[in-house]
């Protein structure tokens, strides 16, 4: 009697969490349903996904080597970098435009911390937003909860590594020029600070790609939680 009161107990509490991913589904609010254990499953995606994006970023070419996140020099500067390429000034545009992105590859190690506690602190009210989000509720949420704190860590390593390339300065002094005349953005006429923004832009990006493979395949992350989760 007991065993099978127990089973009739387990089979309603699946349907019941089944009903509710169906309702959230819908737009309609049975969050409550399952809220705990949807949560953890959300905080686990996340997590994650963040480093795995780290994992991919934080080493030698991993920015560089990778189109999506490839670091360029902005706008006009790379017009004018064709023009230095033409007169035998290659190595040294290349010099600069390897200095960026290894700057960036040396600061998004650190994120890791940030990004991993963003995660535990996040509240069932972030869980629902991101799961009923679209492509950018991942990005948004660390956006909003680490890219301030993420930048402040950034800079100075992105400086050390920049200042090591003697065309960094020249490129300030350029593209501050740029700037004046409306052909670089003002926010892209410091390279330390061009770099960092990029950084960021870049690991919030793979963070949502890594994000979106869970969702589309929650069952290839060998998680019961998150096939539960995102498997509905």
């Amino acid at each position: 009697m007991q065993r099978r009161q127990f089973t009739t107990g387990l089979t309603a509490l699946i349907a019941a969490r089944g009903a509710a991913f169906a309702l959230l589904a819908a737009g309609v609010d049975a969050w409550a349903l399952g809220e705990t254990e949807a949560a953890a499953g959300v905080r686990e995606a996340l997590q994650r996904g963040a480093s795995s994006a780290v994992a991919m970023l934080g080493r030698p070419d991993g920015f560089l080597a990778n189109p999506q996140v490839r670091i360029p020099l902005p706008g006009a500067l790379e017009s004018a970098a064709s023009m230095l390429r033409a007169i035998g000034q290659q190595r040294r545009v290349d010099e600069l435009v390897t200095a960026m992105n290894r700057a960036a590859e040396a600061a998004v190690p650190e994120a890791k911390p940030l990004l991993v506690n963003a995660v535990r602190s996040m509240s069932v009210e972030d869980a629902v937003r991101i799961v009923r989000g679209g492509d950018t509720s991942v990005t948004d949420f660390f956006a909003g909860k680490t890219r301030e704190p993420l930048g402040e860590k950034f800079l100075p390593i992105v400086a050390e590594q920049t200042r090591k390339v003697s065309l960094a300065a020249r490129y300030d002094e350029v593209a501050g020029k740029g700037a004046a005349f409306g052909l670089v953005k003002k926010e892209d006429a410091n390279v330390e600070e061009y770099v960092t923004r990029k950084a960021l832009d870049g690991l919030y990006l793979m963070i949502g790609q890594e994000e979106k493979k869970i969702r589309s395949d929650p069952v290839a992350t060998g998680s019961a939680l998150l096939r539960a989760v995102f498997g509905h």
